[in-house]
């Protein structure tokens, strides 16, 4: 038990720590997280390749979208399914996930194509929506097909997967639900 709730706790210290710095500077720095790229505090950057949006199957919230890695992409229920809201510290433990200018997201399993799009960044850049919803990254799943973040507040406001029909997702998950596939998309 000890071991499955280390990542989130870790997390949950690391969104501390950034939410106790000025998050007025201009110079506060976010970091990038791209379908290809490892989730850790200190990503940085973008990497070549295009940004898979694929299901998976996570016992306790059924079939939901995730990255090309397999891991859990996210609402924020403060966007309101309008632009992203999360920044600077809320962003290094809920990194958006962006896109390279000129790309379009692939997608895979049961993924709409007509729901997804891009959305400017405020910070800038560009992110990955579906169905109008800015999608992020959760710093404290572990592994492919965890949802430590599901149903949780934080940063404000509460954060949910979201299915491939568009609907947000709140029911809450099992701590660090399971790692099956669906759609063929998953990994």
């Amino acid at each position: 038990m000890r071991k499955r709730l280390a990542a989130p706790i870790a997390a949950l210290a690391l969104l501390a720590a950034a939410c106790g710095s000025s998050s007025s500077s201009s110079s506060t720095s976010k970091s990038p997280v791209t379908a290809g790229t490892a989730i850790s505090a200190t990503s940085s950057g973008e990497v070549a390749g295009g940004v898979v949006i694929a299901t998976r199957d996570v016992p306790g919230l059924g079939v939901v979208l995730v990255n090309g890695q397999g891991r859990t992409l996210y609402t924020f229920a403060l966007d309101k399914a309008r632009k992203v809201t999360c920044l600077t510290a809320c962003a290094s433990a809920w990194p958006p996930l962006f896109i390279s200018a000129g790309q379009k997201p692939t997608t895979s399993g049961k993924v709409k194509a007509g729901l997804v799009a891009t959305d400017p960044d405020p910070s800038g850049g560009h992110v990955v929506t579906y169905a109008g919803w800015p999608l992020y990254l959760y710093v404290a799943d572990p592994t492919a097909g965890t949802a430590y973040g599901q149903s949780i507040s934080m940063a404000g406001g509460l954060w949910y997967a979201i299915s491939p029909n568009g609907k947000v997702i709140t029911a809450k998950a099992a701590v660090g639900a399971g790692t099956s596939t669906s759609g063929g998309g998953g990994h």
